[in-house]
């Protein structure tokens, strides 16, 4: 079994009306890898996960879910 990272990032980004680029400026990454974070194709660090929820007021783990998978 393999577990899959889930992210809330784009339904937060949504409620809040943040733009990716918005977002990636303020936690100063590239708008790209923003996008690979939303779709799942990234995997952040510690610090990248925090300061995400931060920006949001969230929890990392409010923001950031492991998903069991049949992989």
């Amino acid at each position: 079994m393999m577990a899959k990272l889930v992210t809330k990032i784009h339904e937060l980004r949504r409620e809040q009306k943040i733009s990716q680029s918005e977002l990636a400026e303020k936690v100063n990454i590239r708008r790209e890898t923003l996008s690979h974070l939303e779709n799942g194709k990234y995997n952040p660090s510690l610090k990248l996960a925090m300061d995400i929820a931060n920006v949001f007021g969230k929890t990392v783990e409010e923001v950031f879910q492991f998903v069991d998978t049949e992989e």
